[in-house]
């Protein structure tokens, strides 16, 4: 009996659970890492596969390439990613199902995700060489499941149910998984004695889906497939078991008893109204020329968007300054950030949403609700990253009224934070955070070109200048004059020439990666002759470079390398306000676990790491403008250090701070 034809759905088209769309909604809205929007993305089968299949498509100009979600996430980029999970959200608008479909699509996501866990780990066991790929094809192993519960329940739904595995197998050729993918989808269900010299991926999967299902065959063919033992299997069986239910705790999914998303439903759909709002309140602004122009003119969408009275303040290093009212003219009010006690100033510094409590009001809080022209009040920084450029403030008419604004105003602040950001472009040394490791090389590379070519440039044009002087004393030298200032002119032109391309053509330079390492001592001696000029003469800051003879050739790329070494630098720069020293030495070989390594160490002889961050460091947590080495700088640094699969680690006192970094050596083959 020939099957019906299904058509493939469009990529958006498959039911995800509310819950973790809204968890990813969320963490794009807080600006999470992406490795944890990524964690949140991997466990939903629906936001898995429109990722993959974006970031595998020809827009990226290398399709079929992508195997992982970290790997697709980083060809996507962050606003790209943020852009389709709010389209995904809208689109779970759709699916307006039934409790008995959420419950069905409920258990669909636990049996796929105790799939892909279970790949992961059998994966990392017997030694595929790729474990994120075993993860994603688990993940996504039964995905024509899913679309047969989008369907109603009739003849409909039962076809693709019927066909789910071929469907799910077309989806995988479909977007560009490749033909090892696709094969572990198709050969899920196979006998295990018939896959005992398949490929390994089709034998993970085809396991992984067994034990997931608490197939009583599973354990015997864990034996057969890998050569298991029933004790480890179960052990291992045990274990997912308990990271499924950690999962589903922290996106409030219960994975027992009845299940209805409605409210989830009903949260997402304001969610997404509320954006919606916000995204039309911004359409209608004019372009700005300066951050103080955004916040000002920013403030009547504010007004308007939520109809309260409102304030705000453009923030400076070391003080607030308000810029407009609604209710009357804005009188000169200049805060100081120093001592944070009143309202605007504590959010402004910790950055972080903020009501009025009446029992702890200062005089300038008095004097805001004076302005206001109401009894309460609530501020909002407007941040982008670790930049903070103002703080938005609105009048209540009560403490408890802040409730209906607050996720309101905290979205218009973001957004407006981006687009200040947007704004300070130029402001080159405040976007570390914002900046791409490959803006960063192509800077560094550009620069260091220019300034090579200038010098001997500048050389020349002095030594003319000496010879026009020379000359003068000389019977006959003016003829000679006119010639020699054609070619001093020339070279001034040549000059300006260089330092435009150096202002304005930075991001065409050449981003190629060293498919054979890199060098760690010559990009230390490229990044220390930028950093002298740049970074330490003006902080009065002694840089020594101490480098091994040895080969200190690193399996890494200049970019990761480069944007990990000027952290660490600006961060030990930030912690000597009145000079000091700062060193950078290299050794090789290092042997550690049995491997090769390159070793580099960055001391300075600064303030320390202040107590209070010691035990999150590494993680990103909010600056409060104290001493160096806090705030989003290290975190960008331990992921770079993993991604280069290094090692970090510190030492911070009284006497200074020294980070030692571990870099995986080259092998002597490669």
């Amino acid at each position: 009996m020939a099957r019906a034809h299904i058509d493939l759905p469009a990529d958006g088209e498959l039911p995800s659970l509310p819950q973790v769309v809204l968890r990813a909604l969320e963490a794009c809205r807080s600006e999470s890492d992406y490795r944890d929007i990524g964690r949140i993305i991997s466990a939903d089968t629906a936001l898995c596969a429109r990722v993959l299949a974006l970031a595998n498509s020809a827009l990226y100009g290398r399709p079929g390439e992508i195997n992982s979600i970290e790997q697709a996430l980083l060809r996507l980029g962050t606003d790209q990613l943020q852009a389709l999970i709010i389209t995904a959200s809208l689109r779970q608008l759709l699916f307006d199902l039934g409790s008995d479909r959420w419950q069905q699509i409920r258990d669909f996501w636990r049996h796929s995700l105790t799939t892909a866990l279970t790949a992961r780990a059998l994966s990392r066991l017997t030694g595929y060489s790729n474990n994120e790929e075993a993860f994603m094809v688990g993940i996504l192993h039964n995905v024509g499941e899913l679309i047969a519960l989008r369907q109603p329940s009739d003849n409909e739904h039962q076809t693709p149910l019927d066909d789910q595995i071929e469907i799910g197998a077309r989806l995988a050729n479909h977007w560009g998984l490749g033909q090892m993918a696709t094969d572990a989808i198709r050969y899920q269900q196979a006998p295990a004695r018939d896959i005992r010299d398949a490929g390994h991926l089709v034998k993970l999967i085809n396991l992984s889906a067994r034990l997931a299902l608490a197939d009583s065959s599973g354990i015997e063919a864990a034996q057969t497939i890998f050569g298991l033992t029933s004790a480890l299997t179960r052990e291992i069986c045990t274990r997912i078991g308990r990271e499924v239910s950690s999962l589903a705790e922290s996106l409030d999914i219960p994975l027992e008893g009845p299940f209805d998303s409605g409210d989830a439903h009903k949260r997402l759909f304001e969610q997404v109204v509320r954006s919606a709002m916000v995204e039309q309140a911004l359409q209608t602004l004019p372009e700005q020329a300066n951050s103080a122009e955004l916040l000002t003119t920013a403030l009547r969408n504010l007004v308007t968007l939520t109809g309260r009275p409102g304030l705000v303040f453009q923030q400076y290093d070391d003080r607030l300054e308000l810029l407009a009212a609604t209710r009357t003219a804005p009188p000169h009010i200049e805060v100081p950030l120093d001592n944070p006690q009143s309202l605007v100033t504590q959010v402004g510094t910790l950055r972080e949403t903020d009501v009025l409590k009446m029992d702890s009001a200062t005089i300038l809080d008095r004097q805001l609700l004076g302005l206001l022209d109401c009894r309460a009040m609530m501020s909002v920084p407007v941040c982008y990253g670790e930049q903070c450029c103002g703080v938005y403030v609105i009048g209540l008419d009560s403490v408890e009224e802040a409730e209906t604004y607050t996720t309101l105003v905290e979205l218009f602040a973001r957004r407006v934070g981006g687009l200040a950001h947007a704004l300070q472009k130029e402001t080159r040394t405040e976007k570390v955070a914002g900046e791409t490791l490959e803006q960063l090389s192509q800077r560094i590379e550009l620069r260091k070109r220019v300034h090579e070519i200038s010098n001997p440039l500048t050389i020349v044009r002095q030594y003319i200048r000496q010879l026009q002087n020379k000359l003068q004393d000389i019977e006959g030298s003016g003829k000679v004059e006119p010639d020699l200032e054609i070619v001093r002119e020339e070279l001034d032109r040549a000059a300006g020439m260089l330092e435009r391309i150096s202002e304005a053509g930075e991001s065409g330079a050449s981003n190629e990666q060293d498919e054979d390492g890199v060098v760690l001592n010559s990009e230390l001696t490229i990044l220390c002759d930028l950093f002298e000029e740049a970074l330490f003469a003006p902080s009065d800051i002694q840089c020594e470079l101490t480098m091994t003879t040895a080969s200190t050739r690193a399996r890494a790329t200049r970019g990761p390398v480069r944007q990990m070494v000027m952290n660490l630098a600006r961060n030990a720069v930030e912690s000597m306000p009145n000079g000091g020293r700062i060193q950078f030495r290299t050794a090789a070989p290092i042997w550690q676990d049995g491997r090769r390594w390159i070793e580099l160490t960055i001391d300075d002889s600064g303030q320390g790491i202040p107590e209070s961050i010691r035990d999150s460091l590494f993680k990103p947590v909010r600056s409060t403008k104290g001493p160096g080495h806090s705030g989003l700088g290290l975190s960008i640094v331990k992921q770079l250090v993993d991604d280069m699969e290094g090692i970090i680690s510190c030492r911070t006192g009284e006497d200074g701070t020294s980070f030692r970094i571990l870099l995986p050596a080259v092998k002597e083959t490669e």
